[in-house]
């Protein structure tokens, strides 16, 4: 197991990480939305959930591993998608979805992540998810669709939680409001970190590699901004949804549905599972955690019955996972964790936080006397 013992933690990845990522790409990886009171939550609300130890019980061989869409994975959890990863970390998306090939865990790709899908179907031997943020335009949505088709794409995410660009105080200051912008402090900021500059010079300038094909070349920065904004500003509803049920007979998942509600249409619509989540505290700062979210939905047995109710957000250790399950979730999904663990060892980053997160995981499940992930429930204190 690739596991270095100088990072036991997330703590200690997210430390190492920030030293060798500038401030300006740094925050836009750790920032919310606002006065980030929902980043907050995201995290904090997990301690009040504690787990019953039987100490005195039989306990048989440990067994991590998840069948999720007619795939068994090593561990159930995932890599959660994030945009302008190659800006965080230079090359971040091929390492990632490496190692999670290599590791049998799902990673999702993003419609605005710095590697294109069919690069991304090469380096994870076909297994990597993609997460599909809506364009204003039809056309443009069913070339996306047949790409992932002609890739043989195993599950396609749909993000509902952004109907406009999140209001993010870190990201305006440093420059990476939309438009993005260099400036005098963000380049001395990128001198300061060496390893980062040569890498950003060995695999190139960042860009939406997903979205070349439907860019005008030459496009300036402002011209950029503009270019997203028409693109993806726009809300994504039910009929937007039935007509990607239409076109995709694969495995369809709902990214961001926190409420009722939303559930509701997600049955009738006929998708296969959601992701609960807050998009990482980046959209609304009011809104309660994905964890409080997640057992409000799961306390319902007919939605768990119906559909695969998976988590994203606030996850940062073996023990937050553990739980999650114990409330309903069944799957997790991590994004910053594993951004931290590239930022920190480079291309041995990826493969480490997952064992860093298995390592945990198979602790936490010996000392509460667990075999298999779905007993989790039953050590629900």
């Amino acid at each position: 197991m690739l596991y270095n013992p100088k990072y036991p933690s997330i703590t200690d990845l997210k430390k190492k990480a920030k030293s060798r990522i500038p401030k300006f790409a740094f925050d836009y990886l750790e920032g919310g939305c606002n006065e980030e009171l929902n980043l907050l939550r995201n995290e904090n609300d997990f301690d009040s959930i504690f787990l019953k130890p039987r100490y005195l019980q039989e306990v048989g061989a440990i067994d991590m591993s998840v069948e999720l869409f007619g795939k068994k994975y090593s561990a159930p959890f995932g890599i959660s998608p994030i945009g302008l990863q190659g800006l965080m970390w230079p090359n971040a998306p091929e390492i990632l979805a490496r190692s999670a090939a290599a590791q049998d865990v799902p990673y999702i790709l993003s419609t605005v992540s710095t590697a294109s899908i069919e690069r991304i179907a090469k380096v994870s031997e076909g297994k990597a998810w993609f997460q599909l943020y809506h364009p204003t335009e039809n056309r443009l949505r069913d070339d996306i669709l047949q790409r992932l088709k002609d890739v043989e794409c195993p599950v396609l995410v749909v993000l509902v939680d952004v109907p406009s660009f999140g209001l993010r105080y870190r990201e305006i200051k440093s420059g990476l409001s939309m438009p993005p912008k260099l400036t005098p402090s963000t380049i001395l900021q990128a001198m300061r970190c060496p390893t980062w500059g040569i890498k950003t010079l060995q695999y190139g300038i960042p860009s939406f590699a997903t979205l070349k094909p439907y860019m005008e070349k030459g496009l300036d920065l402002a011209q950029l901004g503009q270019f997203m904004n028409r693109t993806f500003t726009g809300k994504v509803t039910v009929d937007k949804i039935k007509a990607i049920r239409d076109i995709w007979k694969g495995p369809l998942v709902l990214k961001g549905i926190a409420t009722e509600e939303d559930m509701e249409d997600a049955l009738h619509i006929g998708v296969d599972g959601v992701i609960v989540s807050n998009h990482g505290g980046r959209q609304l700062d009011a809104a309660e955690s994905s964890i409080y979210s997640l057992m409000r939905l799961t306390a319902k047995e007919r939605y768990k019955q119906q559909m695969t109710i998976m988590l994203d957000g606030g996850i940062r250790s073996g023990v937050d996972l553990g739980r999650a399950h114990a409330v309903g979730s069944a799957f997790n999904f991590m994004g910053r964790p594993f951004m931290y663990g590239v930022g920190a060892l480079g291309e041995l980053g990826g493969s480490h936080t997952i064992n860093l997160f298995k390592a945990q995981l198979y602790q936490l499940m010996q000392q509460l006397s667990i075999e298999k992930v779905d007993q989790f429930p039953d050590r629900l204190q």
